[in-house]
């Protein structure tokens, strides 16, 4: 190896330690994140990518299901302090289940009205899901994929081509991996993380903080003991998770008490 092809290999090596010590970020709750892609471009890839999810999955029209599962997403994102308006879509599906992308996209599943029983247990599910974009959990997970490929590399690669594995990873990082076929689930670190996050949004918009507990007890009971172990899961137990609500409790209530009313959303 000569010195020229040392050099060109060291500052290759040096360029791309510097790009990740860059794109080192802090989350909401003061912890360390590695981000990799332009917020704007996952903002741009989560509203292609639920285009797609509307025109292959089957949506709910009841109006009064619409109007409710709206109202609720409206008053959570209304308490992120921001203008934009989030589109919400209920598809028809039975799995107690929702999630939010970046781009302002908020996806409902109707077999969640049925666990999530009120409005105030609606706001903690959505809002957690929210809590997850405003975090940018989805960039990290897939920044910490692309690492391992080459970082700045494999990342551009992601965002031209929009084909192959890394734009794969991509689309599993806004937490579509079922649809695209990679498996990228959220860390336990994450989801504790976007449970205080939502925490924080239903009591800005008015939603009793303590629907969260009554919320995850109600999951644990469809689940009927069918959940993995935690250690075996990247999601946490449900006891370590009631647990975790139950530390922010007093800080939730402090801030519901200063917020207005939550928006009065019926069930249709």
């Amino acid at each position: 190896m000569n010195n020229k092809t040392f050099s060109i290999r060291t500052l290759t090596a040096l360029a791309a330690v510097a790009f990740v010590v860059g794109a080192c970020q802090t989350s909401p709750t003061g912890r360390k994140q590695l981000v990799l892609l332009p917020e704007g471009q996952m903002d741009t890839m989560g509203a292609q990518a639920f285009s797609e999810m509307k025109s292959k999955q089957q949506v709910e029209r009841d109006p009064a299901t619409n109007a409710y599962v709206k109202c609720v997403a409206d008053a959570i994102t209304r308490a992120m302090g921001e203008n934009r308006q989030w589109e919400v879509v209920v598809f028809k599906e039975d799995s107690a289940n929702a999630f939010a992308l970046p781009g302002g996209k908020i996806g409902v599943h109707t077999g969640l009205l049925k666990v999530a029983q009120t409005p105030d247990q609606l706001a903690a599910v959505i809002g957690h899901e929210v809590g997850h974009v405003i975090a940018q959990h989805g960039n990290e997970r897939v920044s910490q994929s692309l690492a391992t490929q080459g970082g700045l590399v494999a990342a551009s690669v992601a965002l031209k081509d929009r084909t192959g594995k890394s734009y794969d990873l991509v689309m599993a990082g806004l937490g579509l991996g079922a649809q695209f076929g990679v498996l990228l689930p959220f860390s336990r670190t994450q989801e504790s993380e976007a449970d205080i996050i939502g925490l924080d949004l239903m009591a800005k918009a008015g939603y009793d903080p303590h629907q969260s507990v009554e919320l995850w007890k109600n999951m644990a009971k469809a689940a009927g003991g069918a959940a993995p172990p935690e250690f075996l899961s990247t999601h946490p137990a449900p006891e370590s998770r009631i647990a975790n609500l139950e530390s922010h409790m007093g800080e939730a209530e402090s801030k519901r008490r200063t917020a207005s009313a939550a928006s009065s959303c019926r069930r249709g």
